[in-house]
C-alpha cells in the first residue's frame, strides 16, 4: 500500500454492508479541471524522469512542460517526490471496503477489497506503475519519504481493524496485525518491481494476503 501508487476511483456509486449503493458525487467541472492538471503535471515529470534521470529534472522544468507555474505545482504537490509518492489508491480500497461483510475477517476482506480494485485499475495503469515504484526503490529521498509513509499507511490499517472489530484505540493485537498486513504490502511490490513488473500483481496480493489470513485470525 505504501509504495503502489494508485489511481484514482472513478466517481461510481459503491455498495455498503447492508447491499444499499452509497451515492459517491460526480466531480464537477472545477474538480475535473484539477484532476486534468494534476495528471498533466504528473504525466511530464514521469517523461522527464525516464528521459533525463530523477535528479536531474527540476520543479521548474516539470512546470514548464506542462504549462503550468512553479507556485501551480506546489498547490499540487508540496514537493518532487510527492510526485511519485502520491496515494490515489486509498479511496479505492476505502470504497471497496464497504462492500464487504462486517463479520469477514479483516484479512480477508482487505485481501478482497484490494485485490479485486487493483486487478481493473492496472489494465490501464500498469507500466506506470512500474515506473514509479521503481523510483520509489532506487532514489534515496523517496525511500526516505515512502518508509514514512508506511507508517502511516500501519496506523490506518490498524484504525481499520480497531473499527471493524470493535477493538479498543491501541489495541496491540490490531496494531500487529496492521504492521504483518503492511509489510506483505511492502515486500510483494518490492519483488514485483524487482522481477520487471513479472506476473499478475493481483493474483500475488491475493495469495500472499491468503497465507497472512491463515496465520492471523483478527
Amino acid at each position: 500500500m505504501t509504495r503502489t501508487q494508485m489511481p484514482t476511483a472513478s466517481a461510481q456509486p459503491v455498495p455498503g454492508p447492508s447491499g444499499r449503493r452509497n451515492a459517491t458525487p460526480v466531480p464537477g467541472l472545477r474538480e475535473r479541471k484539477k484532476l486534468k492538471t494534476r495528471q498533466t503535471i504528473r504525466r511530464e515529470a514521469y517523461r522527464l524522469f525516464a528521459g533525463q534521470g530523477y535528479e536531474a529534472t527540476t520543479v521548474d522544468r516539470i512546470a514548464e512542460a506542462a504549462e503550468v507555474s512553479p507556485s501551480t505545482f506546489f498547490r499540487y504537490f508540496p514537493t518532487k517526490e510527492d510526485v511519485v509518492l502520491v496515494d490515489e489508491y486509498a479511496p479505492v480500497l476505502a470504497g471497496a471496503l464497504e462492500s464487504r461483510p462486517a463479520d469477514e475477517p479483516v484479512v480477508d476482506a482487505i485481501r478482497h477489497a484490494f485485490t479485486g480494485s487493483l486487478a481493473q485499475l492496472l489494465g490501464a495503469d500498469r507500466q506506470e506503475l512500474l515506473f514509479r515504484t521503481r523510483l520509489a526503490f532506487a532514489i534515496p529521498a523517496i525511500r526516505v519519504r515512502a518508509a514514512d509513509q508506511q507508517l502511516r499507511s500501519q496506523d490506518a490499517v490498524a484504525a481499520l481493524i480497531v473499527e471493524r472489530t470493535g477493538r479498543e484505540p491501541g489495541d496491540l493485537e490490531a496494531n500487529c496485525a496492521a504492521a504483518a498486513i503492511t509489510a506483505v504490502f511492502s515486500a510483494v511490490v518490492r519483488h514485483w518491481t524487482e522481477s520487471g513488473g513479472a506476473g499478475d500483481l493481483a493474483e500475488l496480493f491475493d495469495r500472499q494476503l491468503s497465507m497472512l489470513s491463515a496465520g492471523l485470525r483478527i
